[in-house]
């Protein structure tokens, strides 16, 4: 399959990017007592956010695909990536950049057939196995951690600074380590070789978003992406 010039600027745009915020979900109390979703990502991106993650694990699609469709809108204009957790139908539907998938979602291979060349898949890994599968490396970019536990991934063991390192290494795409990371400890993954991290209550919770993410992309370019 052919990449057109949209899927070769999302590439691009993607090589260059640094901080990722995930969404919070629709049900999730803290951040959304305070503000709705457009101006969290508003925010957010004004602050330094490269990529938007919606993710919605209970909605229903056609509920889906109305947040996800205006919230293209909005990531297009102010110059944002927006990636669709799980669902490449919705992505597809709504002309997202892309989707994330997990080890137990539809494998990479099966999602580029649906989605085709241009759009960005993303893939979570959580082990050195995962990172050195085929899957990852049919990816776009992986998410790697959690590098700290977190109550957005209830169960899941934290595998700290350790896959990291292997993935600074190893990891044939791009890679976002993801998991407890805000200002106060970025620090450490970026020593132990990331240069790009995702990022979700450090932002969403903060009682200044913009501000939290220009903290967080200060730190980060402070270590200059390899090559």
């Amino acid at each position: 399959m052919a990449l057109s010039d949209a899927g070769a600027e999302r590439r691009a745009r993607l090589a260059a990017a640094r901080l990722y915020l995930v969404c919070p979900e629709a049900a999730a109390p803290s951040a959304r007592q305070a503000r709705d979703l457009p101006e969290l990502v508003r925010a957010a991106v004004a602050g330094g956010v490269d990529i938007v993650q919606l993710r919605e694990k209970h909605l229903p699609d056609d509920e889906l695909v109305a947040v996800a469709r205006a919230m293209r809108v909005l990531c297009e204009r102010i110059g944002a990536l927006l990636i669709v957790n799980d669902r490449p139908g919705v992505a597809l539907e709504v002309g997202a950049d892309g989707v994330h998938v997990g080890q137990d979602d539809m494998p990479v291979a099966d999602a580029r057939e649906l989605l085709g060349p241009d759009m960005l898949i993303g893939l979570s890994t959580h082990a050195p196995e995962e990172i050195d599968a085929e899957d990852a490396a049919r990816a776009d970019y992986i998410g790697v951690g959690p590098v700290h536990s977190t109550p957005t991934k209830p169960g899941r063991p934290a595998v700290g600074l350790e896959l990291v390192r292997y993935a600074a290494g190893r990891a044939a795409r791009p890679f976002f380590a993801i998991g407890g990371l805000h200002a106060g400890n970025v620090a450490e993954v970026l020593l132990a070789g990331a240069r790009r991290i995702v990022v979700l209550r450090a932002v969403a919770d903060a009682e200044a978003p913009e501000a939290a993410a220009h903290e967080l992309r200060e730190r980060l370019e402070a270590y200059p992406l390899d090559g």
